[in-house]
């Protein structure tokens, strides 16, 4: 097909899986206000706070919030919208603009994920330093370049799909993802998959990264009850989320690439969960590890309560 902007694709992912679409409508509406909810709860928390959370570590955490409720919006309005209409289409341009979303929601979340390593190992290895080395314009900076690298890989990956010609329309998952592209493509190109493995190759360098400065931290960490204390309540939410974040992953390229018809519902369900679980469970693993956010959201739930009980 020479016009690939003519093309209407055919979402597969909702075909077989769902039966009570408006059980499931609520559902998913209730998880997406949800993780709307929690999100813009923390950000609005550190901005607004701003004698103890005007750190380098929150506003990476309030960066982080912001990507999930990017990669949050690339999924749900559109299951939203399938899941009350008869027919699960998606137009070539539309079908684009959400892999670009998608995409840079994963390339900024394991960017910014690996930041926050490189923060937590300055401040746990460097305490003395710290504040020298993490200054508002660098902290600034690092944000910059994880949003500029994130959205030029995915720039990059998305002309390299827009050059294919395609000779079907069909997608089997409830969102289009560059993998179902290249599948389509007709014939194969094997620049795509040459690109594939370089961004893997660097996203596995940013793991090592992440692995070798952790080593490094468990070993200062143990050295004094404050170190500890510090690597418990701000480096295991970091790996929680790291963990959760890889694991989806994982399970989305496996099941894309090597999931057979015969489970289809758990492949969708599990293709979904990196863009479903990170953004809803970060705002909860930082917020209840975090002693600041404790304390902060406690004082605000009691000022509240005092408030309504005047006006009462």
């Amino acid at each position: 097909m020479e016009n690939n902007s003519q093309l209407v694709f055919v979402l597969g992912g909702l075909n077989q899986s769902l039966l009570n679409r408006q059980v499931w409508f609520g559902l998913a509406l209730t998880a997406y206000l949800f993780t709307l909810l929690v999100n813009l709860t923390l950000i609005g928390t550190v901005v607004l706070e701003k004698t103890h959370l005007h750190q380098p570590m929150y506003f990476f955490l309030c960066n982080l919030c912001m990507n999930g409720i990017c990669g949050a919006s690339s999924f749900y309005p559109k299951l939203l919208h399938d899941l009350l209409a008869d027919a699960h289409v998606v137009s070539y341009a539309g079908c684009v603009a959400q892999m670009f979303v998608g995409y840079s929601y994963i390339f900024c979340e394991f960017t910014s994920l690996t930041v926050m390593a490189y923060d937590r190992y300055v401040a746990i290895c460097w305490p003395l330093r710290y504040r020298e080395l993490m200054t508002l314009r660098k902290v600034a900076l690092l944000l910059l370049l994880t949003w500029t690298f994130s959205l030029l890989e995915t720039a990059v990956g998305l002309v390299l799909v827009l050059r294919l010609p395609l000779c079907g329309h069909h997608i089997s998952k409830m969102f289009c993802t560059d993998w179902e592209l290249v599948k389509l493509a007709c014939p194969p190109a094997s620049y795509n998959d040459i690109y594939s493995f370089l961004i893997t190759a660097l996203h596995l360098s940013q793991a090592a990264l992440i692995v070798v400065s952790y080593a490094r931290l468990i070993r200062t960490a143990t050295r004094s009850r404050s170190d500890r204390r510090k690597f418990l309540q701000t480096c295991v939410p970091h790996l929680a989320a790291l963990l959760v974040f890889t694991g989806s992953l994982l399970f989305d390229g496996a099941f894309s690439r090597y999931g057979g018809t015969t489970i289809e519902a758990l492949q969708n369900a599990l293709a979904a969960e990196f863009l479903v679980l990170p953004p809803a469970l970060n705002p909860i693993i930082y917020g209840l590890n975090l002693k600041e956010f404790q304390n902060i959201l406690i004082k605000k739930q009691i000022l509240q309560i005092v408030f309504i009980k005047e006006l009462l």
